[in-house]
């Protein structure tokens, strides 16, 4: 049974794909998936974001279907020595490197959030013992902000510079292929974006130097107003409640203000836990992906 064209009136540009009259089922059904994934809005929760997670798992399914319908196939082998192709599985290798630095982000706070449960267990009826644990799973948060900081500037650059060099002979359908291939690695791109800014809490994307924990603590002592805390990320939330903790330092720290930390630590587990679940399936789904692309180029 023959295969209808992809979309003969699609434009490389275009940020959505026009359907032909007849499209194959996998057209429409792609056009809805990554509609109802812009749709979930932009916020960085962890439930949102494992949302996303399931959203985009459904779309690189659709996306695998895509690369075994004989006309991609033929499109991308023809193709395979134009730049563009190159810049596809450029982009692709990213993607898995990126999702891999999630991954190892997610464990570091996870194995540290653990360790900090763990001391403040065995302290339990001494609670002034505990800054020291505090400081450490801090310390350890400033280094993933760090690495987390020099993500997101090299995910504004893939942003900028995905497929320049299209030939203007390039025909539409194929123009319209590039076009949907394109609009999953963005929407890729995105929710790596949220998920990276949503580890890193308010500092995401800014230029802080000289971060210390001491400037940190002072500029942490007030409590944020209803609006901004309601938009806090978990991990956030736990490491405002740390500094709160810190705050109490030459005071008296009191059974409260550990519980508080041990309430908002077990809900940050919970949440890495999800997170985890769900970049490990979005990590297979890119792999898979990518080894679908060579085979195909290979042939």
């Amino acid at each position: 049974m023959a295969i209808s064209p992809l979309n003969p009136k699609a434009s490389y540009h275009a940020r959505s794909i026009s359907l032909p009259s007849r499209p194959h089922p996998l057209i429409p059904e792609f056009d809805e998936l990554l509609c109802r994934l812009r749709a979930s809005g932009a916020t960085f929760s962890s439930s949102s974001i494992s949302q996303k997670f399931s959203g985009l798992r459904d779309l690189h399914d659709c996306v695998d279907n895509l690369l075994l319908l004989p006309f991609t196939q033929q499109t991308l082998a023809q193709c395979r020595h134009e730049q563009w192709v190159d810049e596809l599985l450029d982009g692709s290798l990213r993607l898995v490197d990126i999702c891999g630095m999630a991954k190892d982000a997610l464990l570091q706070t996870r194995e540290a959030a653990c360790e900090l449960q763990s001391s403040m267990r065995r302290r339990r009826g001494n609670e002034n013992g505990i800054s020291s644990e505090v400081e450490i799973y801090l310390i350890l948060r400033r280094k993933v902000k760090k690495a987390i900081h020099k993500a997101l500037r090299n995910l504004k650059g893939m942003e900028e510079c995905r497929f320049s060099a299209l030939s203007k002979d390039t025909d539409t359908e194929t123009l319209s292929l590039i076009s949907m291939l394109t609009e999953v690695e963005t929407a890729t791109l995105t929710v790596f974006e949220a998920l990276l800014s949503s580890i890193a809490g308010a500092t995401a994307g800014s230029k802080q130097s000289g971060w210390s924990l001491v400037s940190k603590l002072m500029k942490h002592r007030r409590v944020a107003c209803e609006e901004a805390e309601a938009h806090q990320s978990e991990f956030e939330k736990v490491d405002n409640t740390l500094f709160t903790l810190l705050g109490h330092k030459k005071k008296s720290v009191d059974v409260v203000h550990v519980d508080n930390v041990h309430n908002e630590v077990s809900k940050l587990e919970s949440s890495i836990q999800d997170l985890e679940e769900g970049i490990e399936f979005l990590s297979r789904r890119l792999i898979k992906t990518r080894v679908s692309l060579l085979n195909i180029l290979s042939h």
